[in-house]
């Protein structure tokens, strides 16, 4: 950008690109705190409406989060790398392990506001699934919080006449999850196939998600199929985009 096409940014963003330089060149380490809205007025002869915006900006980037009476600090939390084909492979859940290992490695993975219900399906999940408007079906959802930071909300939806009377109605799936008990239960899923989308979130998701105003989520829809093309989940996921990076490794 030209000097006289920076000029012309406002002045916000100015202070905002300064601030970032100076995060990205190592003048403030993960956990410290920025200048604060005083600092960036007499630093920049600014108002304090544009200091403000100013560190929003870097708020709605995942760069910079707010504590509450303590100022604006830049973001310690190490983004989830999510390996998007490694986290499905059958010898991953086969084993007993969870799809989630691949991703969180040694880190501390706590699963929290577990509901497990049954319901009729509406139009939209009785479509997903291929089972008839109305029919009965397990819904299983919660929050996955790591490092203490909640990352992700999750809603699955199983055929009740696949998972009735199994561990998957339950809060505790076992070892290996949801697909190692479908596995048992003679309905192991053979193939996957995830839907990707953006969105800004809903009131509910941003307060679960504990999300900066202004962060968008992204909208994963996973499909499992069994072995004849049988649907026996589809898993909703909302997860914060500020928490992740989304990983796809596969052979040409």
């Amino acid at each position: 950008m030209t000097s006289q096409g920076s000029a012309r940014r406002p002045k916000y963003q100015r202070i905002a690109d300064a601030l970032r330089v100076a995060i990205q060149a190592g003048e403030y380490g993960p956990g410290d705190r920025l200048p604060g809205e005083n600092d960036l007025m007499a630093t920049y002869e600014v108002a304090r409406m544009t200091a403000r915006q100013a560190l929003g900006v870097l708020q709605n980037e995942g760069i910079a989060e707010a504590r509450k009476g303590a100022g604006v600090f830049v973001r310690a939390f190490r983004p989830l790398r999510r390996r998007g084909i490694q986290r499905l492979a059958h010898e991953q859940w086969g084993s007993g392990r969870s799809v989630w290992s691949t991703d969180t490695e040694d880190r501390e993975l706590v699963v929290d506001q577990i509901e497990v219900r049954e319901e009729e399906a509406n139009d939209r999940i009785s479509d997903a699934l291929a089972v008839p408007a109305g029919a009965r079906v397990c819904v299983r959802s919660r929050r996955f919080v790591l490092d203490g930071k909640p990352v992700l909300l999750a809603t699955s939806f199983l055929p009740s006449d696949v998972v009735a009377d199994s561990s998957v109605t339950r809060a505790d799936t076992g070892p290996g999850g949801t697909y190692a008990r479908l596995a048992e239960l003679g309905h192991a899923p053979v193939h996957f196939r995830e839907e990707i989308r953006c969105r800004m979130p809903s009131a509910d998701e941003a307060d679960r998600l504990s999300l900066a105003m202004g962060t968008p989520v992204i909208q994963i829809v996973r499909t499992a199929f069994a072995e004849g093309g049988r649907v026996v989940e589809v898993n909703e996921m909302t997860l914060d985009s500020a928490s992740y990076v989304l990983e796809y490794d596969f052979d040409a």
